[in-house]
């Protein structure tokens, strides 16, 4: 930085997961320090230096002129912060302005009142001092006053940048759900690109789409300012706008250019399926002046393409939702690509930004770290990976060399009790180590993963990373290939929501318990067709239903149904879900079991329970936390309506016969008062096998039925 020039305080953003990059790129850029705040990381220096940013920087979001700080003690206090700055020297009364606000605050939360404030105030300072007023203009006006508010605090700049950083100019043409140029630029940075282009490595991407990730590597390998093809900064307009520094700049971006042009070149190399993303691409990088530094294929993944000589980088952004189409073809993609990454491309490195809950198992790679990032309301990861081929062997680091010495103790323990009853389902780990928080239930010869959400307090980085260790490990521990793990993160879930669908492929898979079939789909669903929990119900279930007439009431996909007519009921299923009761039919023809003898109805359970005329010998009852199903009129809550729904079932029950009442709730407390002349019995104990038993339970069982001499219910 000059030494003589006047120094500014500057506000750099940068969206989640670039922070890092970016004040690396400040350092580079001359930044003697950078240190965060909330409005993003600060730094001082002149205005030379301010432009440089906006043009260099390939990760930033904006570059914002930090004029005020402020505490704010009411609403007034904004318009009196605004008002105070000398915007004459900033804007001419008769200019232009548009302000944005990002308020997250305790006194100001509304971003749209807060944006009014502030222009009132500009207006109001220029009309009372010059007789005239500026006005409002939403695209590319003379200044662009950027606000930012947090809790009391707030910081008013101007955004030298005027449109966000990344978009620089060069695509005009893009496909649907594109990624943004500043996450393409940290991904190759992260992977390591810079690097390898000055040793002349090649870069492929395999799905290259609009060609943002190939044209940003050929842009870094020429020495290209990210910046230079804009045709427009929000200081252009600005009255202290420095035109000679400006003009020097761009003179040394395009000397820069020139000389980058007559280096050689590493071979870059865009592949993708569809013709028009190809043509797209190919316009962008002759926007973008590279169009004969990249070599573009119309070749399908899994088709012969030619791969460049040598060991490089893969770099890309696998399509997902709109790009993808249909959800059901993204299991199919990634096993594709994971077969590329792992058989053509051995000795590569790969750098890959994927979709928050994409099956990442599926690659079947030694994933080394992960950055969680948002694309626009997308949230992704960036992840890394050495290809070393199918053969290479799994190295855990410390903490996943704990966490598979977990599961191998775990295993050690339930295999010959799983082993000795004919047990090929079974939950193998559950949050025994608070760092690896996730439930891991073993399918046969399949994994399914469920990442309980990470506390506040640990970083999502952490957190994405650990996740990539867990999959690692149960590879490694089982012996099984990483494609045949399934990872879902589970979510607390709001009423209504506790069936939330993942994806659609309709894949699903049979699996043995004792003598019994059940159809299982570990990827639609958040749980997958069988409650393992429930095992031990099943077999009690199977043991007593001889001659029996047994009702299933929120019977879900009828594993509890089929277990008893497996054992000689005769069986009534109820749920609101055809989906349900259509795969409750396929569990009982995967068991033999003649349907025509058993009654499945789908409807409300208490509806059901209201008009339904019949006695029963067994009546199960598991019903959802909360349910607010639109098939529904009415919601349920189990802690609410327990008592209502058990004292209708109770109508319905034989003089002798049981209600076993099951409930997940983790404070559920039953109300014995709500329900006299009844004895109840808690089977909690009881109904967990070896995989379950952990405090607190994961079910509560209650085994219910009627005191001797008692009449029924009052």
């Amino acid at each position: 930085m000059s030494e003589g020039a006047h120094v500014h305080s500057l506000v750099v953003t940068a969206t989640r997961g670039l922070v890092d990059l970016v004040t690396a790129e400040l350092e580079q850029l001359g930044a003697r320090s950078v240190r965060s705040s909330p409005a993003g990381l600060r730094v001082r220096g002149p205005l030379a230096f301010a432009y440089r940013v906006c043009l260099w920087s390939r990760c930033a979001s904006r570059v914002i002129l930090h004029l005020r700080d402020a505490v704010l003690a009411s609403v007034d206090d904004l318009y009196d912060l605004a008002r105070e700055i000398p915007w004459e020297e900033h804007l001419a009364p008769s200019g232009t302005l548009v302000v944005d606000v990002s308020a997250h605050g305790e006194i100001v939360t509304h971003s749209r009142f807060a944006a009014q404030r502030v222009k009132d105030a500009v207006v109001d300072r220029m009309r009372d001092g010059f007789g005239t007023r500026p006005s409002v203009a939403a695209q590319r006006p003379d200044v662009r006053i950027a606000v930012h508010v947090r809790g009391r605090g707030c910081s008013i700049g101007i955004d030298l940048s005027g449109e966000p950083l990344h978009r620089r100019g060069w695509r005009v043409e893009q496909g649907p759900a594109p990624v943004k140029e500043t996450l393409a630029a940290a991904l190759l940075v992260r992977g390591g690109w810079p690097e390898l282009a000055a040793a002349g490595a090649p870069l492929v991407d395999p799905l290259c789409g609009a060609g943002t990730v190939v044209i940003e590597s050929a842009g870094m390998a020429g020495d290209l300012a990210p910046g230079r093809a804009r045709p427009h900064f929000g200081f252009v307009r600005w009255r202290g706008h420095d035109r000679q520094a400006w003009a020097e700049l761009l003179a040394e971006a395009d000397a820069r250019a020139r000389a980058g042009a007559e280096r050689p070149w590493p071979e870059i190399v865009g592949v993708d399926v569809d013709g028009e993303a190809i043509e797209r691409a190919r316009r962008n990088a002759a926007r973008a002046g590279v169009a004969d530094r990249i070599r573009f294929e119309r070749t399908a993944l899994a088709e012969n393409w030619s791969i460049p000589p040598g060991a490089g980088l893969v770099a890309t952004n696998p399509p997902y939702g709109a790009r993808l189409g249909d959800e059901a073809a993204t299991a199919a993609l990634y096993d594709g690509l994971g077969t590329v990454l792992r058989e053509r491309l051995v000795g590569w490195r790969a750098s890959v930004l994927v979709a928050e809950d994409a099956p990442l198992a599926r690659l079947g790679l030694p994933l080394q770290d992960a950055a969680v990032v948002d694309n626009g309301p997308i949230p992704c990861r960036m992840i890394r990976a050495e290809l070393g081929g199918t053969t290479q062997t799994i190295e855990l680091g410390e903490e996943a060399t704990m966490f598979a010495n977990r599961l191998r103790k775990n295993l050690r323990r339930l295999h010959p009790w799983a082993a000795r009853h004919g047990v090929t389902c079974y939950r193998l780990y559950d949050a025994d180590i608070p760092e690896f928080n996730a439930a891991i239930d073993r399918y046969e010869d399949a994994v399914h993963v469920q990442e309980y959400r990470a506390p506040r307090s640990v970083d999502p980085h952490v957190a994405a990373a650990r996740m990539h260790e867990i999959v690692r490990a149960v590879a490694a521990v089982l012996e099984i290939p990483p494609s045949a793990i399934v990872v879902k993160r589970r979510r607390p879930q709001r009423p209504g929501q506790q069936y939330t669908r993942f994806a659609k492929t309709g894949r699903t898979r049979m699996v043995r318990e004792g003598s019994l079939r059940f159809e299982v789909n570990l990827e639609d669903y958040l749980d997958t067709g069988l409650f393992l929990d429930h095992r031990p119900l099943r077999r009690m279930l199977g043991e007593l239903a001889a001659n029996r007439r047994v009702l299933n009431l929120f019977c879900y996909t009828g594993s509890l149904s089929v277990a008893a007519a497996a054992g000689g009921a005769t069986t009534t299923s109820v749920d609101l879900s055809n989906t349900y009761l259509d795969w409750a039919r396929r569990n009982f023809g995967a068991n033999g079991i003649d349907e025509s003898k058993h009654r499945f109805f789908r409807g409300d359970c208490r509806e059901f329970l209201a008009d339904d005329r019949g006695r029963y010998d067994i009546i199960v009852i598991d019903p959802p936390t909360h349910s607010a199903s639109k098939s529904s009129e009415s919601s349920f809550d189990v802690q609410h309506d327990h008592v209502a729904l058990l004292r209708a079932a109770l109508a319905h029950l034989a003089p002798e016969g049981v209600i076993f009442f099951s409930t997940n709730r983790s404070d559920f407390a039953l109300d014995v008062a709500g329900l006299p002349g009844v004895v109840i019995t808690d089977l909690t104990a009881t109904s967990l096998d070896p995989d379950f038993r952990r405090e607190p339970p994961i079910h509560r069982l209650w085994r219910i039925e009627r005191a001797i001499h008692s009449s029924g219910p009052s």
